[in-house]
């Protein structure tokens, strides 16, 4: 069975929750290097792999198959570029970039040296996102009318990270916005008409910390997707009414929830959802609880593996992750 070299750049939340996990886990990788510029805090729970403090070395090791970009958006663009020509494939954070010719030209880029990207919008594999998949897809609540999701937290106090800082691609919307839009255009594809609301909420916030956006289709089917940081009672996560019935559901798929923990994805009934928190079908009055498909974000990559090794066409084309900035920037234009 051949393995696949990688190394992650950065070890934040995205590096130590959302990668190495999945990297040490999968019997197919090999997770051999980190960056980390101030510490060695990875080696506590990957003892075997080697710390680095430029990712020049991860460019320059001729082991390495595939890099990981766990950085600040602002870094996403100039890292992929030099990652694709230094020959590695290439995971990426999501947002893609924080400009539509940043993602043409990485693209572009690609194609020429015939190595892949994968942008990581990991959210397709929420068990809740992947329960609405599949109504939708055995047209349970008939046609769709109207598709609302929401990704609400309750944090009034301004960071100091880069998220709150006054950066190209920082903000809410690029950050949570994006696993919305993402989820949005791979259930409905791109919308024909985009209003959006974008504001500042928090006293002194120096980036949006709340969206509101509505994406019209041809057929009459309304997709509101909306985030904001001062929502202390949480309402529903989803809410979707079709010609047939309706679907409610409240609760978020648990397993960033568990990774922040420190479980493994490879432990008994990863990603199943308390049963409080399954949703619930109305049709003809009629109120029926759905179990949750469980998720995994380990089908990301599944699918990195069997595209870069068997040719297998990539789940989440790079050209799907440019279309969500081009919302975005859409949205912000409106």
């Amino acid at each position: 069975m051949k393995q696949l070299n990688a190394g992650i750049i950065g070890f934040g939340l995205s590096g130590s929750v959302f990668h190495a996990p999945f990297l040490h886990t999968h019997p197919r990788f090999n997770l051999t290097k980190i960056v980390e510029r101030t510490s060695h805090a990875s080696q506590e729970t990957y003892p075997y792999i080697e710390v680095v403090k430029d990712y020049k070395a991860l460019l320059e090791d001729n082991e390495l198959d595939l890099i990981v970009i766990g950085t600040p958006n602002i870094w996403h663009y100039p890292m992929v570029k030099e990652s694709l020509l230094a020959g590695k494939h290439v995971v990426v954070e999501k947002p893609f970039t924080p400009a539509t010719q940043e993602a043409t030209e990485l693209i572009d880029i690609s194609e020429k040296v015939n190595k892949k990207i994968f942008v990581y919008h990991n959210r397709r594999w929420d068990g809740d996102f992947l329960t609405v998949k599949k109504l939708l897809a055995e047209n349970t609540l008939g046609d769709i009318k109207e598709y609302e999701v929401h990704f609400d937290r309750y944090a009034p106090d301004i960071k100091e990270n880069w998220r709150d800082q006054e950066l190209l691609g920082s903000g809410i919307l690029y950050d949570l916005g994006s696993h919305l839009i993402d989820q949005a255009i791979h259930l409905f594809g791109f919308p024909n008409k985009i209003k959006s609301t974008i504001e500042a909420q928090r006293i002194d916030s120096p980036v949006d910390d709340y969206f509101r956006i509505e994406l019209e289709y041809p057929n009459g089917l309304k997709a509101i997707l909306t985030a904001g940081m001062l929502v202390k009672k949480l309402g529903p996560r989803f809410i979707i009414e079709g010609s047939k019935g309706s679907f409610i559901k409240y609760g978020i798929d648990p397993q960033e929830a568990a990774l922040k923990e420190g479980q493994m994805p490879n432990t008994k009934d990863w990603g199943k959802e308390k049963k409080e928190n399954w949703g619930t079908i109305n049709i003809n009055g009629n109120n029926n609880k759905i179990e949750t498909i469980a998720g995994n974000y380990m089908g990301f990559y599944d699918n990195v593996y069997d595209a870069i090794v068997n040719d297998k066409e990539i789940f989440i084309k790079p050209e799907e992750a440019k279309d969500v900035i081009k919302i975005i920037e859409m949205a912000k234009d409106n």
